[in-house]
């Protein structure tokens, strides 16, 4: 479903030459919730940016659902949601609906579709109190969560999620997480980043490991608990940190 090919990004700063991705080789399969862990800088965002054909690759290419990144990209975006941290593309001077409403349009949704798609992702997150209220006034979790229904509104396939839960309070976090669970069962393919190592436990089938922009662990993740004899992904994130990428990269 997924497929990274000895992705290499490099970007240049002036006279600097900076290496956000070194060589990341690695397949996500259909149905598959992959978590990407590691510390600020370590290369995440630059993936699933490349992922989502927001930035080419210096070397390598990817592949989404078949399609090539670079030489179908349109293909791609129409396949895959979005979501960066920090990031939530909405308008602040038209309502959650509006909003909503505006992406659902540009993806080809029927006024139908939109209308159905914007009940059962309101009713789901529990927006229906604020739905015709302008963004601009809304808390961060307000707006995460309406970022989080413009991602899903068109019902695409691959879903790229970039610290999704920030900004929500527990009971919002919980419904992304139950939402996730609803996602896999559908047969949707997901990749996350977080930093919540009891979030990634509880979410994903496998998980990739990142730092200073290399790959240092990509696998399933009750292989990587047997591996290392310990359920504490914290302990196991910080130990493969230390020890580098040994024999477990793929």
């Amino acid at each position: 479903m997924i497929e990274i090919n000895e992705v290499t990004k490099r970007f240049k700063d002036k006279k600097i030459s900076i290496t956000a991705l070194k060589h990341v080789k690695f397949t996500v399969n259909k149905g598959q919730v992959v978590g990407l862990l590691g510390e600020n800088g370590a290369g995440k965002t630059t993936l699933l940016r490349t992922i989502a054909t927001l930035l080419t690759p210096t070397e390598g290419n990817v592949k989404v659902a078949g399609y090539d990144t670079l030489k179908n990209p349109e293909e791609v975006k129409k396949r895959i949601g979005v979501l960066f941290g920090g990031e939530t593309g909405l308008y602040d001077r038209l309502t959650a609906r509006e909003n909503l409403e505006y992406f659902a349009a540009l993806y080809g949704l029927s006024k139908h579709e939109t209308k159905v798609r914007i009940d059962e992702l309101a009713r789901m997150f529990g927006m229906r109190d604020y739905l015709n209220r302008k963004v601009g006034g809304f808390s961060k979790g307000m707006r995460q969560k309406v970022a989080i229904a413009r991602t899903l509104i068109h019902n695409p396939e691959i879903i790229l999620f970039d610290e999704p839960t920030t900004g929500l309070d527990i009971t919002s976090s919980n419904v992304f997480r139950q939402l996730v669970h609803q996602l896999k069962r559908d047969g949707k393919t997901i990749i996350f980043s977080s930093h919540i190592m009891e979030e990634v436990s509880m979410l994903c089938d496998s998980v990739a490991m990142m730092h200073k922009g290399e790959l240092v662990y990509h696998g399933d993740l009750n292989e990587l608990y047997k591996l290392e004899g310990s359920q504490d992904l914290n302990y196991i994130f910080m130990s493969k940190l230390v020890r580098g990428n040994e024999t477990y990269a793929s």
